[in-house]
């Protein structure tokens, strides 16, 4: 079993990065809606900032006692 609490909030994180960037996500980012804008570079942009700041919230905070 996992020692801490913080141990399993990033470990929930490290799935979480794996499941936005999977394949099946990113292509449906990637499909146009009108045949003229992709929005897979807002997708992935905006994906990996939640999970920078995300794991910069989980790294800052006390450790718990």
């Amino acid at each position: 079993m996992l020692k801490s609490r913080r141990v399993q909030r990033l470990l929930a994180l490290v799935i979480l990065a794996a499941l936005l960037f999977t394949p099946p996500l990113i292509l449906l980012a990637d499909q146009s809606v009108d045949g003229s804008f992709s929005w897979l570079a807002a997708y992935l942009f905006v994906s990996w900032a939640f999970v920078i700041g995300l794991a910069a919230w989980l790294l800052e905070r006390r450790p718990e006692e």
